[in-house]
This record gives structure tokens, C-alpha cells and sequence, in this order.
């Protein structure tokens, strides 16, 4: 009996393994074909947009989803990392890549500095805390104007440097498809390394914590500590997501970094799943896609975006993850009888 227990536990890692491996030879197929597809400069400038939004909230997610933190400063590590890898650059002639490994680095010592002091706060007394901050931070950026220019931006960003090998440019990220390659293939690499973190214990343990941390408690689990990795985590990637920003648009201004992106943030989360990873990433795909299709609506395409928004939290509070679960379902189902 413990024989064919065993047999059965061994074939569902398989098919499961067997499974994220087509999932991911997927999705690197899909970005490899979207720019041909949508091969004109409007769709390709979006399909890159959609590739930094969905690090935004894969780093929101794991935060949120996972270790169960109400995050409303999402958009000031994102800031964090757009100003200061482009400081480094405009001001102190830093190399691109060392300049972003700089600035996903100080994001991420930022949410782990917030989180060590708002650890004990829950629900929307973390929410108000991480609010707070982000409005900190971008009155930091709009008044310290002798560094960051304030409200008059920093103009003339460049692009990372084009990757050369024996002489021969193999990408020219001055060019929209290859930029959305280097940012697409990253976002993927963030999104299999947090994967593979919530298949482990690590995830198990955050996960835990999210559903009561008194019983995680109980077992031993040091909850401040993991909640403060989890912050850490979530906010280098979102600080990664800035530094890619700043080289894409060429352009940093504070009001970039407002609250209300934050917000847009959370409603990516909360539509595409929270708790699933690959929701947040549909999530994000269609709410900087569906403001785009609606554009032809003049004002009445905030009407339909936020009918859309409502009818998704009242009637799927799940977000798409759980309607895609239900259908998968559905169709089994239908399959099996």
C-alpha cells in the first residue's frame, strides 16, 4: 500500500514538474512572438509597459499573496529604484548595470528598513504605514530639487548599453523589440525564482504566517523575520522595475511614482489572484492592455475600466486565477463524466 502511495505521490510531482516546464516553454514562446506580432511602435511601447507592470506585481504579490502584508507603498520602492540608478548614471557616470544592480539593491534595503519597523502592524495599520511612506518618498522626490530636479524631471535617459560580443552588437536595447526582450526575460527570471521560493519551504512557511501567525508562532516560526525577507524581496523587484522605467522612458518625473500607482498596483494583484503568482501576471497584462483598447471611448472608458474593476472584486474575488481554476474544472468534469 505505502509502495503504491508512493507511486502515485512520485507520478503528481512529475506531471507537475512536467507541466511548469511546458508552462514556461510557453511562456518564453509568447515573448519571443508578441513583438512580431504586434510589429508597430504603439503596441511594442505596451507590450513593454505590460512586462514592467508584471514585475511590479509579482513583487506586490509576494508580499501581499504570500506573507499576507497590505502593501500601499508599492510605488515608492518602485521611484526608489528609477531615481537612484539614474543618479548614479546622469551624476556619477556610473555603468548602467552596476547603477541598477545599485538601485534594485537600495530598494530593497528600504522595504526591509520599513518592514523592520512596521512588522508588528496588521491589516490597515500597515497599509496607513506603507501609504505614509510612499508619500514620504515622493515628497522627497519632488522637493529635493537640487538632486532630483523636482517637478522639472531628469531628461535624456539612455537605454542600457547595446550587448556587444567579439565586436558584433547582438542587442541594440535603443531598439523597442530588444528592450522588451531584456525586460520580458527578466520579469520570467523574477517570476521562476519566487516560484521556486513559494514551492519551498520558504513559501510554505510565509504562507503560514499570511493564515495566522499566532499558530505559526506556536511552531517555532519567526514571523517578524520572514515578513521583513518577504518585504525585502517584493521591493527589490519592484526597484528593478523602476530602474527599467527610467532607461525605457528616458524620463523620470515624481508624479510617475504618485500613490495612485500604487493603487494600480494592488488592483493588478487583486484581479489577476493573490496567492498565485501567474494571476497578478494576467492581472497586469490586462489592466495596461484594456485602458489602451478603450482609448477610442474618449471618457467613457474610465466608466467601463471601473465597472470592470467592480464586477471583478464583487463577483470574482478570487481574480482571474480562481475564474480560470473554475472553468479548468468545469471542463474536467465534463471530460471525466
Amino acid at each position: 500500500m505505502s509502495e503504491t502511495v508512493f507511486a502515485q505521490q512520485w507520478l503528481g510531482k512529475a506531471t507537475s514538474s512536467r507541466a511548469r516546464f511546458l508552462g514556461y516553454l510557453t511562456a518564453v514562446a509568447v515573448i519571443v512572438t508578441l513583438p512580431l506580432v504586434f510589429n508597430d511602435t504603439y503596441w511594442r511601447t505596451n507590450l513593454t509597459v505590460c512586462a514592467i507592470n508584471v514585475l511590479l506585481a509579482i513583487g506586490l504579490d509576494f508580499i501581499l499573496g504570500y506573507a499576507g502584508q497590505l502593501n500601499l507603498g508599492h510605488s515608492a520602492f518602485y521611484g526608489l529604484g528609477a531615481y537612484v540608478s539614474t543618479l548614479l548614471i546622469v551624476k556619477l557616470a556610473v555603468p548602467f548595470w552596476l547603477a541598477f544592480v545599485a538601485g534594485v539593491a537600495f530598494a530593497g534595503l528600504a522595504g526591509t528598513f520599513l518592514s523592520l519597523f512596521a512588522v508588528r502592524l496588521r491589516g490597515h495599520y500597515l497599509a496607513i504605514a506603507s501609504l505614509g511612506f510612499a508619500v514620504i518618498v515622493h515628497q522627497i522626490l519632488l522637493n529635493w530639487i537640487s538632486l532630483t530636479q523636482g517637478p522639472l524631471g531628469i531628461y535624456g535617459i539612455a537605454p542600457p548599453p547595446a550587448l556587444v560580443v567579439d565586436g558584433t552588437v547582438i542587442a541594440d536595447f535603443r531598439n523597442l523589440t530588444a528592450f522588451f526582450y531584456l525586460v520580458a526575460g527578466f520579469a520570467l527570471l523574477s517570476f521562476l525564482l519566487l516560484s521556486q521560493l513559494v514551492r519551498s519551504p520558504v513559501g510554505e512557511t510565509l504562507t503560514a504566517i499570511r493564515e495566522d501567525e499566532v499558530s505559526a508562532a506556536s511552531l517555532g516560526i519567526n514571523a517578524a523575520a520572514w515578513k521583513v525577507f518577504a518585504f525585502g524581496v517584493g521591493s527589490a523587484i519592484a526597484g528593478a522595475a523602476g530602474c527599467f522605467y527610467a532607461s525605457f522612458v528616458g524620463t523620470l518625473v515624481p508624479d510617475a511614482f504618485f500613490i495612485t500607482e500604487a493603487f494600480n498596483i494592488l488592483a493588478m494583484v487583486i484581479v489577476g489572484g493573490m496567492g498565485t503568482l501567474i494571476g497578478p501576471v494576467f492581472g497586469a497584462v490586462l489592466l495596461t492592455i484594456l485602458p489602451e483598447v478603450l482609448r477610442g471611448l474618449g471618457d467613457l472608458r474610465l466608466v467601463v475600466y471601473g465597472a470592470a474593476l467592480t464586477f471583478v472584486v464583487l463577483f470574482i474575488p478570487g481574480g482571474m486565477a480562481q475564474a480560470a481554476n473554475a472553468v479548468g474544472e468545469r471542463l474536467w468534469r465534463r471530460r471525466s463524466a
